[in-house]
């Protein structure tokens, strides 16, 4: 490492057990990172309720899931190539811009009582694209935070703080809800994207100081997508992509989108159908948190395609059990279990991924990583739609976890053998 650089750690030294956690300089950007999708989440809450009750629109709520994940499909690997030529603190702090600016214009056209259809449209649009300009600048900086023996631990890390944000997102966007209403809660809303905002004008970090510095040619989008290209014969990284795409087809959003019908199902006689909702939510998200803690302090998992292969292979077998149990005790472990599996999986495959990608295209490399899997859930409510209309919800869910299963063991195969013969 280059003496001019800021160190977040001894690199001489064998990495602690959350030793990022620890580190002031790298410590802020975590909890930063948390809290901004907590704010994420909190939009969608408070949003998805309101535009419900204006519009009473099935074909908005398709779009909302649309918009959302549509930019990470079309516009990730792009984002990445942006994140190669900028300083990543200044796309992540203009992603965070475009968040609270739309929270603030959500604010102003429910106070006013003037939303209409097409604005709505347009902002959901906007925040789409604020996520997919934030994912790659945000993984680039944790390059500069840690040496490389320490970025499993940090990729792992930053994952388990997003996932405390998508855990208690809807509990904190339900209480401004519930106590502020939707308009004020909105506006408070914008809060959670400060702290993350405010850090990076202090950070030295640049997402660029380890790997000498910025790209300066230019990549048009079509170009960028030649990434794929250039790393076609890494089996690790392919091997990654694939999985990564085949657990957001198969599973994905699908789990949660269909969570209401599995509430009903397992709800005891004379039960209440949304407490048993909830408490299924609550489930899968408890086990992406308590996965990722578990998974740093003990540092049995180690960022290899067998491991990321075998936890999404896992993650199937849990949603197939999940989908055929008619218990509900068993119901909430197997989806804490698949909150273990899905946080292992995707943390393992993204520190992988940055591992292997050349540092003179990693930016794109970890778009492709966005676009192969957040992006590919825009095809998830069109696999649960389809199979749920052929067979039920949750033939569907087997269906999907059965795929993934299997599809996991074959992808993992072919990972582990390109390694053996490099």
């Amino acid at each position: 490492m280059s003496e001019n650089i800021p160190s977040a750690g001894d690199e001489s030294a064998a990495p602690r057990r959350f030793s990022v956690l620890r580190s002031w300089k790298t410590a802020p950007y975590l909890v930063g990172s948390g809290t901004a999708m907590m704010g994420d989440n909190i939009e969608h809450v408070i949003t998805y309720w309101v535009l419900w009750q204006k519009f009473e629109s099935p074909a908005l709520v398709g779009f909302q899931l649309i918009s959302h994940w549509l930019p990470f499909l079309l516009l990730s690997v792009y984002a990445g190539s942006l994140a190669e030529r900028f300083d990543c603190r200044r796309l992540i702090q203009i992603g965070q811009i475009m968040f609270m600016a739309v929270s603030l214009c959500w604010g102003i056209l429910f106070l006013t009582d003037s939303l209409q259809l097409w604005q709505a449209c347009i902002l959901l649009v906007i925040h789409g694209l604020a996520g997919c300009l934030w994912g790659p600048a945000e993984q680039m900086m944790l390059h500069d935070f840690v040496d490389r023996s320490e970025l499993p631990s940090a990729v792992r890390l930053n994952a388990t703080f997003r996932s405390l944000g998508i855990l208690f997102g809807p509990v904190v966007g339900s209480a401004l809800l519930l106590g502020f209403g939707p308009t004020w809660g909105i506006f408070i809303n914008i809060v959670f994207y400060l702290p993350l905002t405010l850090f990076l004008i202090r950070t030295p970090f640049t997402g660029h100081l380890r790997s000498g510095g910025v790209r300066t040619a230019r990549t048009t989008l079509l170009a960028s997508l030649k990434v794929l290209v250039e790393v076609r014969h890494n089996r690790s990284i392919i091997g990654m992509l694939l999985l990564a795409a085949l657990a957001s087809i198969t599973i994905g959003a699908v789990l949660q989108t269909a969570m209401p019908v599995f509430g009903e199902i397992l709800t005891p006689t004379g039960g209440d159908s949304d407490f048993t909702y909830g408490v299924l939510l609550f489930a899968m998200g408890a086990g992406g948190v308590l996965g990722g803690f578990a998974l740093e302090a003990t540092g049995w998992i180690k960022a290899v395609p067998s491991a990321a292969a075998l936890a999404a292979a896992a993650m199937g077998l849990s949603a197939v059990i999940f989908a055929v149990t008619a218990q509900l005790w068993l119901a909430i472990i197997m989806l804490v279990l698949a909150g273990v599996s899905k946080i292992t999986a995707e943390s393992t495959e993204m520190a992988i991924i940055q591992l292997e990608a050349p540092a003179e295209i990693r930016g794109r490399v970890i778009g492709s990583y966005a676009m192969f899997g957040p992006g590919m859930q825009t095809f998830s409510g069109v696999t649960v739609g389809v199979l749920g209309t052929i067979a039920t919800i949750p033939q569907a869910v087997i269906i999907g976890g059965t795929t993934l299963a299997i599809g996991a063991v074959a992808i993992g195969a072919y990972a582990v053998t390109g390694r053996r013969l490099t």
